[in-house]
């Protein structure tokens, strides 16, 4: 039998995956990349709605995109810097 990239085993062990990495279990999945993923997939698809609907001019999509890359950056470099923490010294 031919075996697929997207074929039900390895959707399956992609949702135990997921499911696993909002419990206790040791994940394959990092849960602030997925995070991180998640919040920039929503800035993408918010920047072309606000652009397509709402925005006339550069200054515009400057105003709204502004706060938001603010906040997406803070949170990066907070996530650095536990990094940055929690490695062992030697």
């Amino acid at each position: 039998m031919k075996k697929y990239f997207f074929g039900w085993g390895n959707i399956r062990w992609g949702l135990k995956e997921l499911i696993k990495m909002y419990s206790t279990e040791q994940s394959y999945f990092s849960y602030k990349r997925f995070q991180t993923g998640v919040a920039f997939f929503m800035f993408t698809q918010g920047a072309m709605f606000t652009l397509k609907n709402y925005v006339n001019t550069v200054e515009d999509f400057l105003l709204w995109s502004t706060p938001i890359l603010l906040i997406c950056g803070y949170t990066l470099n907070a996530i650095q810097k536990e990094k940055k923490n929690d490695v062992p010294k030697d």
